[in-house]
C-alpha cells in the first residue's frame, strides 16, 4: 500500500527562473547564474512513452552533405526596408522571431505595422494575452493600422490560438507576449519557465509544419536579458532587441541571433505619433544636432553591414572631491576608464586625477565596437584642452594598452560614410591606409601622441 503510494505521488522539480537551470531540491542560490531566490517549483515532464520507437523509426535517416539541397529559404518581405535587411532579407517561412524590449519602447507598434503591411499577402492573427482587443484597435487607428485582414484574438492557451491557426491558415502569427500563454501540456502557471519554454516549443513545432511566420513578444527583465529559461533564445529562429530610451525619439532594432542570416544588422526608426518611421540616413539624422564646441569629435562606425556617423561628446570638468566621477552613456565605462588610463601614461600632460569625466554617444545609441576608442580619447583631450576638433573631421581606431592605434575592419566603408556627408578629412590606423579607396584625405597614425599632435 505504502509502495503504491509512493508510486502515485507526482515527482516535482525545481527551476530557476532567471537561467533555466533545474535541481531536484529547492535552492536559496542559482549554482549556475547565481541569482539568489530565483527557484520556482515545477511539475516533472513526463517521459515520452514510445521516444525509443520514435528514434528507432528511420525518420530523417543520415545522408551524405553532398546530396543535401542547397536551396535558399523563400522570402517574404515586410515592406519595411530595415527590418527586412535585419532579418537577413525578410521573413522565411516557418521561422520564429523573438522580439524583446523595454515596455513601451514600441514592440507592439512595429509587430502592428508589419501585420498591416503582410496582410496584403492575406489575414494575419494578432494574438494578445495583455491587452484587450479595444485597446489594440485604438492603437491601430492612431497608426493607420486598420486593416480588414488582421484578426484580433485575445487568448492565452496555445491549443486554442493554434486550433484557431488552422481554421484562418493566415500568413503570419504575432503573439504578444510569450509570457503570457500557456500550454495545457504543463500544469504549471503561465510565465514560469516551464510555461515558457513549453509553449515556445509547441509553437516552434507548429511554425514548422504549417510554413508559417511567427512573431514572438518577450518581456526582459531589469538586467536588460529576455525573461524567461535562456532555452527561450534557443529555441527561436531570431532574436531581435528593440533599444531605445523611451524619452528619446530614436529606436534602434538589432539582431543578436539569425538562423537565415547575419548578426549584429541594425534598423534605426524614429518614433512619432502615428507609429514607427525608417530612417533612411541615419548617419545624416544622428549628426544633425552636432556641437562645434569642445569635447565633441564624428567617429564612423559600423553596425552590421551599415556604417554609421557618431557624434561622441565628451566633458572633463575640475572636482574638489577626492574620487572623481567617471560616467559613460552609450559605450562600456570600463572601456572609458581603460582608456583615460592609458591617455595619463602615453599623452603629453593628460591627467585626470582632479578632474571629473563624462563620455556619451549622442542620439541615445548604444555602441560596443573597438574603433569607438578614437572618437572617446579625441573628445575628451578636445575638451581637457578646451580646443575644438575641425568639423570636417572624421575618425576611427582601436586603442591598445600601449598606446598604438590599431586596425579595425570595414575601414573603406567607414570613409566613404564619411566623404558622403561632406567631411574632407579621416583619421584612420596606418594599417588601414592601404585600404582606402574613398574620395576624402586619409590621416594616417600609429600612436596616440601623433593623434594629439594632430588634432591640435
Amino acid at each position: 500500500m505504502l509502495q503504491s503510494r509512493q508510486l502515485a505521488k507526482k515527482a516535482i522539480i525545481y527551476s530557476c527562473t532567471e537561467c533555466g537551470a533545474q535541481a531536484t531540491k529547492w535552492l536559496g542560490r542559482c549554482p549556475e547564474c547565481n541569482a539568489w531566490n530565483s527557484y520556482a517549483q515545477e511539475d516533472a515532464p513526463a517521459a515520452a512513452p514510445h521516444a525509443h520507437a520514435t528514434a528507432m523509426s528511420g525518420i530523417g535517416a543520415p545522408m551524405p552533405i553532398t546530396q543535401v539541397g542547397t536551396d535558399h529559404a523563400p522570402r517574404i518581405t515586410t515592406s519595411i526596408d530595415s527590418l527586412d535587411r535585419v532579418l537577413g532579407g525578410g521573413l522565411v517561412l516557418g521561422a520564429v522571431t523573438l522580439v524583446g524590449g523595454e515596455p513601451g519602447v514600441g514592440k507592439s507598434t512595429l509587430l502592428l505595422q508589419v501585420a498591416q503591411e503582410l496582410a496584403q499577402n492575406g489575414p494575419v492573427l494578432y494574438v494578445s494575452g495583455e491587452e484587450s482587443p479595444r485597446q489594440i484597435a485604438l492603437r491601430a487607428r492612431r497608426l493607420g493600422t486598420m486593416s480588414d485582414a488582421i484578426h484580433l484574438f485575445t487568448e492565452t492557451s496555445i491549443e486554442r490560438i493554434l486550433a484557431e491557426v488552422e481554421k484562418l491558415k493566415p500568413v503570419a502569427l504575432i503573439v504578444d507576449s510569450i509570457q503570457t500563454v500557456h500550454t495545457s501540456a504543463n500544469g504549471s502557471m503561465p510565465g514560469s519557465v516551464a510555461q515558457v519554454r513549453d509553449s515556445a516549443g509547441v509553437l516552434m513545432t507548429a511554425a514548422k509544419r504549417l510554413s508559417l511566420p511567427v512573431f514572438l513578444i518577450g518581456h526582459i527583465t531589469k538586467e536588460g536579458t529576455i525573461a524567461g529559461p535562456k532555452t527561450l533564445e534557443h529555441i527561436v529562429d531570431t532574436v531581435l532587441y528593440f533599444e531605445g530610451e523611451k524619452f528619446q525619439n530614436y529606436r534602434v532594432v538589432r539582431a543578436y541571433k539569425n538562423r537565415f542570416g547575419p548578426v549584429n544588422e541594425v534598423a534605426i526608426f524614429e518614433m512619432h505619433d502615428d507609429g514607427l518611421e525608417e530612417v533612411p540616413n541615419p548617419s545624416a539624422a544622428l549628426i544633425s544636432q552636432r556641437s562645434q564646441s569642445p569635447g565633441s569629435a564624428i567617429l564612423a562606425a559600423v553596425e552590421g553591414t551599415r556604417p554609421l556617423l557618431l557624434e561622441v561628446q565628451a566633458l572633463v570638468s575640475p572636482t574638489h572631491f577626492p574620487a572623481p566621477r567617471r560616467m559613460a552613456m552609450g559605450i562600456d565605462a570600463n572601456r572609458v576608464s581603460l582608456l583615460l588610463a592609458v591617455l595619463e601614461r602615453k599623452s603629453k600632460g593628460a591627467t585626470f586625477a582632479q578632474h571629473d569625466i563624462y563620455v556619451n554617444v549622442a542620439g541615445g545609441l548604444q555602441i560596443d565596437e573597438p574603433a569607438l576608442d578614437l572618437g572617446v580619447v579625441a573628445a575628451v583631450l578636445s575638451s581637457q584642452r578646451n580646443k575644438p576638433i575641425a568639423h570636417d573631421l572624421a575618425l576611427f581606431g582601436e586603442v591598445g594598452l600601449l598606446g598604438e592605434i590599431r586596425s579595425v575592419s570595414q575601414s573603406d566603408l567607414r570613409a566613404r560614410e564619411a566623404a558622403a556627408l561632406g567631411f574632407r578629412r579621416i583619421v584612420v590606423p596606418h594599417s588601414n591606409a592601404s585600404e582606402m579607396r574613398a574620395d576624402i584625405e586619409v590621416i594616417a597614425v600609429r600612436r596616440i601622441d601623433e593623434v594629439e599632435s594632430m588634432l591640435f
